[in-house]
């Protein structure tokens, strides 16, 4: 059984791979998919998303001919990346507590 990550958190997860460098779509798909299960047909409208939102920007850059998108993380996005980094430690204690069986106090 796969969890199902929230687009939220997935937003997260792709900016936190490009606070550490620029990526085209498809490395950036094998970076995710190394740590979770996440298909291209997934990650593209993601992309759309945070573009939208001026989290990343968007450049072309040439490659063996072909020109490849790169998605670059933008300051906004920066601000939004620990925006969601610190809500994710909030939740993942939370769900840890319950897990685990421990009491609130």
């Amino acid at each position: 059984m796969a969890i199902q990550i929230s687009s939220e958190l997935l937003d997260g997860c792709v900016l936190a791979c490009l606070k550490h460098q620029d990526y085209y779509g498809y490395a950036l798909t094998q970076r995710l998919q190394a740590a979770i299960s996440v298909s291209e047909s997934t990650l593209y409208p993601v992309l759309r998303r945070l573009k939208k939102n001026d989290w990343v920007t968007i450049y072309d850059q040439a490659y063996q001919g072909r020109n490849r998108r790169y998605y670059q993380i933008t300051a906004s996005g920066l601000t939004q990346l620990n925006t969601i980094q610190q809500e994710w430690q909030t939740y993942y204690l939370a769900i840890n507590q319950l897990l685990q069986g421990e009491d609130e106090s």
